[in-house]
């Protein structure tokens, strides 16, 4: 059966592990071409060659978001080796505690890091992207986390405004045909949250939520294809959470 994606480019920045491994290899089985930006070229390297064995077609690229030139070439190369552009996900950011810095004078330099990352990064690969994406109307989904709407430290701050900057993209690029949504991911079992939580830690996060089981990354693949497919084609502009209910939101 043909897949929802076929014929389609997908950009998948930080793509060489975890979630955006996942993605990637989501988007694959249902019939795009991947394009894995990420900043450790052995990681896009094996992910291209994990999908290149299943059938699929991938190439890799190595850049900083943070960096105009990199996205632009990340963009450039999309185009040249498959025709365009279709799909973006802003996925590569800085978290877990390599984000949790105090707000003191000393923790400066890595706030700005965080923040070039986390914000600037994505407006850098969606500028850049943003020619491609417009030739038959393109999705760019931004990552964010429940961490948004808890406060507290560089991570959430970041992702707070990576989820205001979706609002104003999806409304600047609506008229090219361009959709812009996000995902606020809760905890799941990627190998970067379960190295770094305790199993404390993560049964803490299990029992604030409603649905009692640890998130999988194959949940946030569920939504990220929903939204970029043609059934999502009246949803932009919105941040969704999957985070099992941790983040019972009264608006």
């Amino acid at each position: 059966m043909p897949g929802r994606f076929d014929g389609k480019v997908v950009v998948i920045t930080g793509g060489g592990a975890g979630i955006g491994r996942v993605y990637a290899q989501r988007f694959a089985a249902e019939g795009a071409s991947i394009v894995i930006a990420d900043a450790d070229p052995d990681a896009g390297a094996r992910v291209v060659k994990e999908l290149a064995g299943d059938g699929g077609a991938a190439h890799a690229v190595t850049i900083d978001v943070a960096d105009e030139e990199g996205a632009a070439r990340m963009a450039g190369q999309a185009t040249e080796r498959f025709g365009g552009i279709d799909v973006l996900i802003n996925n590569a950011g800085i978290h877990l505690h390599h984000a949790q810095l105090p707000y003191d004078r000393p923790s400066l330099g890595a706030w700005r890091r965080v923040l070039d990352v986390n914000v600037i990064g994505a407006l850098n690969c969606t500028v850049a992207c943003r020619e491609a994406l417009a030739r038959g109307g393109g999705s760019v989904v931004n990552q964010s986390s429940m961490a948004a709407y808890m406060g507290g430290g560089a991570y959430g701050v970041s992702k707070l405004a990576l989820n205001a900057m979706t609002v104003s993209l999806a409304g600047e690029l609506a008229p090219e045909g361009i959709r812009v949504n996000g995902i606020a991911p809760g905890l799941v079992d990627s190998e970067a949250a379960m190295e770094s939580m305790s199993a404390e830690a993560q049964e803490r996060v299990i029992a604030g939520q409603a649905i009692k089981r640890l998130g999988r990354m194959e949940d946030l693949a569920n939504m990220v294809l929903f939204l970029c497919s043609e059934e999502a084609s009246f949803i932009t502009g919105q941040t969704f959470v999957v985070d099992g209910g941790f983040t019972r939101k009264p608006f």
